[in-house]
């Protein structure tokens, strides 16, 4: 982590919603997400909230060899968005504590916030990460 990593790092990231974000993508496997609304899925919210954070970071670590993961979220999905919206999150780094990064997230459609809520995430580093991985493959298959 670089010095430049503090408390009340912001950050801001949009997108426009395409079709394959919508409910019936998610699993396309499974018939009864292809049934429901064509809105945008909660499980890509987290995803898009997650890249953000992300975003913010990667210019404070070292990045590629320290990376983070998400380890917590606490969100609401107060609003449905249709395709062709434009999704802004905005993410705001409120604490530190060792690898451990708690954010403050939301995220609006232009119309409405269509989610609020937290989301924590752990520096690692990916070659350890990655090797931890690989053992426990290996233990599976033996």
């Amino acid at each position: 982590m670089k010095k430049s990593l503090q408390s009340g790092l912001t950050y801001s990231h949009t997108i426009v919603v395409p079709d394959s974000k919508l409910v019936p993508s998610l699993y396309p496997e499974a018939e009864e997400f292809r049934v429901m609304p064509k809105v945008f899925a909660t499980g890509y919210l987290v995803g898009l909230l997650e890249w953000t954070c992300i975003k913010a970071l990667a210019p404070h670590i070292d990045w590629p060899a320290q990376q983070s993961v998400g380890i917590a979220i606490d969100i609401k999905h107060m609003a449905a968005t249709p395709a062709g919206f434009e999704i802004t999150c905005k993410v705001e780094l409120i604490e530190i504590d060792g690898k451990r990064l708690v954010f403050k997230v939301e995220a609006h459609d232009g119309i409405d916030l269509i989610s609020k809520g937290s989301h924590e995430r752990f520096i690692i580093n990916k070659e350890k990460f990655d090797q931890r991985l690989q053992d426990k493959t290996a233990s599976k298959t033996n």
